[in-house]
């Protein structure tokens, strides 16, 4: 691979050549990865509030199934491993703007359809990737060695490299198999208490605990020590700091504080009083630092705005010349011809905005998609490949659609069921748009540096849309059924916060000094140089999932620093996230597998019971996690 810093550019696989690329082998491997980690993203983001990057994953599984198809001759090329993990990486994307939002209609007791959800991930989904391919030429040929698009580069590196598929794959089938059997002891069986909670002696109420999860452990050796250790600040600062704070403030009072109306702070418990009154100050936080990081963003969202428009008025002129098979886009008539089918359709099909909402609201409400759903999926598509789309601020664009949507809709007078329903609709669509754009960039890079056919890649990043999105949603579904939104096992923190976002704004029912805490504390970070946003995210989600979060951060950092060599340390890295993507895959897996369970019987699986090991299954629990680390040290050691 040529140098990153260079504009020109030689693919893998030269532009004279044409080999095997879109072929059915492909697309339907890419279906089934997709699926997989699409449902497991959609546990994990109800869980934590944050989703991972499947295109590497995807792609060392696909070439290790393509060799394992070799032995009886059915072996791909290396632009059908491509195509492959194109297609099965769109599911992840889709995933996030899913559960970033449409879990707050069942927490206001909607319960949406599965046609209603699948209707707008696909419309979403589609709606991204169709907006993103004008920008594809300036993007991604044009900013070659100026936007070096992380994860779409190390995608490349992955499929290039002599030894993918050898331990590479395995470190990702042994992470499945992990995760999969720890989340099944802890939380089929239930032999362990999945959660170990440590009280802080001389301060009240003061809390510390360990989530036994080993896709939360995964997830902090992926993220890193930096990022791991910024969100745990925050979990500290509101289970060590401002519960007991408000613990000691509460000892005198003799009347509930709002919102609580029946309980003295002084009979609630740190996991009560986080529910009651924390949580109100880690959605003020994470508001504030996703809107300050989308303010930060705004010379490149004016920047890439003005492209976006230039590369569609340059389309649109463009003469009829001989294109390269490796510059070759979807035509633009065919954009503008499926973004006004999808805006005819969503203003006309009752399904997509509720049953109950009129011609007028579909109308309004498809055209505020289209036009936030193009700058942001524009902004996306250029903040990835500078940041890359682990550092997307996908929550602030949501919540800058959702405070302009429910504006226009108070305007309107649409303030009761009918405009709540409306509005976080809005804000899927263009949440799951932004999503997509920022990972079909990085697909379209990756397609870039190995002599990929665009136009190809952009019809599997839309079959890959629109055959996962039905899997999806109805994995959000059964994870209701089995467990409920916001409840211990899946907070669901995203939707939670655009649920609350909407009713400031259509209800003013919130208790805006606790939101208003959180807002300083988002700028107090900021002002600290701390990011705020992944420190906000912290604030809100309980310390028990940070700190395992933190755990997985913390080992990362300790297996670089103990590297004897460069090529060691990077060594280390690789193993350990394909290892931990792995183990998000499997838990996440098994989760939505109980949660089938629990659709089918009416109930989770009960399980054996810890009661077995009397007052030592805590210590146990810790001794079993202690296991699991153990496999992840050893494997990211010994793995070549």
């Amino acid at each position: 691979m040529n140098n990153k810093n260079s504009d020109k550019h030689n693919p893998y696989v030269p532009a004279t050549e044409s080999p095997l690329e879109f072929t059915l082998k492909a697309v339907i491997t890419g279906i089934i990865f997709g699926i997989l980690f699409g449902a497991a993203n959609a546990y994990l983001g109800l869980r934590a509030g944050l989703t991972i990057s499947t295109s590497i994953p995807v792609a060392v599984m696909t070439v290790a199934a393509f060799r394992a198809l070799h032995t009886i001759g059915k072996g791909g090329t290396i632009l059908e491993a491509n195509m492959s993990q194109t297609v099965g990486s769109a599911s992840s994307s889709l995933a996030s703007g899913v559960i970033f939002t449409l879990p707050a209609l069942f927490l206001w007791g909607f319960d949406p359809s599965l046609i209603q959800m699948t209707l707008l991930a696909m419309f979403g989904g589609m709606l991204g990737i169709l907006f993103m391919i004008p920008l594809r030429n300036y993007l991604i040929e044009r900013e070659h060695g100026k936007l070096p698009y992380p994860e779409g580069t190390a995608c490349a590196e992955v499929l290039i490299a002599s030894e993918v598929g050898g331990s590479r794959a395995k470190n990702v089938f042994i992470g499945l198999g992990a995760g999969a059997f720890f989340k099944f002891i802890f939380s089929w069986l239930k032999i362990f208490p999945s959660d170990i909670h440590f009280k802080i002696p001389f301060l009240r109420k003061g809390e510390l605990a360990v989530d036994m999860s080993a896709a939360l452990f995964g997830v902090g050796y992926i993220l890193g020590p930096r990022i791991a250790t910024i969100m745990v600040g925050g979990s500290l600062l509101s289970w060590v700091v401002i519960i007991p704070v408000i613990a000691y403030w509460g000892a005198g009072q003799l009347v509930p504080l709002y919102p609580e109306t029946s309980l003295l702070i002084n009979d609630m418990s740190a996991s009560l009083i986080w529910t009651r009154y924390v949580r109100y100050i880690g959605a003020g936080a994470v508001a504030a630092g996703g809107i300050i990081t989308l303010i930060r963003s705004i010379p490149t969202m004016i920047e890439s705005f003005s492209i976006g428009a230039k590369q569609f008025k340059d389309r649109l002129n463009k003469t009829s010349i001989k294109i390269p098979r490796t510059s070759q886009d979807l035509p633009l008539h065919y954009v503008l011809i499926g973004v006004v089918l999808i805006a005819i359709g969503m203003a006309i099909v009752p399904y997509v905005f509720g049953p109950t909402s009129g011609v007028l609201m579909r109308s309004i409400g498809a055209i505020l998609i289209v036009i936030f759903a193009f700058f942001f999926v524009t902004v996306s598509s250029r903040i990835v490949g500078l940041v890359g789309v682990t550092s997307n601020p996908t929550s602030g664009m949501t919540i800058a659609t959702l405070l302009g949507t429910s504006a226009i809709f108070l305007a309107l007078g649409w303030t009761g069921d009918i405009g709540k329903t409306a509005a976080i609709t809005v804000g899927c669509v263009v949440a799951i748009a932004a999503s997509i754009a920022g990972d079909t960039s990085q697909d379209l890079k990756t397609g870039f540096l190995l002599g990929a056919t665009p136009k190809k890649q952009q019809l599997g990043e839309l079959l890959g849309a629109f055959t996962s999105a039905t899997f999806v949603c109805l994995s959000v579904i059964l994870l209701n059924k089995a467990y409920g939104f916001g409840t211990a096992e899946l907070p669901a923190p995203q939707a939670t916060l655009m649920k609350i976002v909407i009713e400031g704004v259509l209800e003013n029912a919130l208790p805006w000094s606790l939101v208003g805490i959180g807002v300083v504390i988002a700028i107090v970070a900021e002002l600290f140089r701390i990011p705020s946003l992944p420190f906000a995210v912290g604030v809100y989600l309980p310390v028990a999932t940070m700190m395992t979060v933190f755990l997985g951060g913390l080992l990362r950092y300790i297996m670089e620093k103990t590297s004897k060599s460069e090529e060691e340390k990077e060594q280390r890295r690789e193993n350990g996230i394909l290892l931990g993507s792995g183990f998000v895959g499997g838990e996440g897996l098994l989760g939505v597998a109980i949660a089938g369970v629990a659709f089918y019987y009416g109930r989770a699986p009960r399980g054996i019971g810890d009661e077995w090991a009397g007052s030592f299954a805590p210590l146990l629990g810790l001794v079993a996690f202690g296991l699991l680390a153990y496999i992840f040290i050893n494997r990211i050691k010994s793995a070549k």
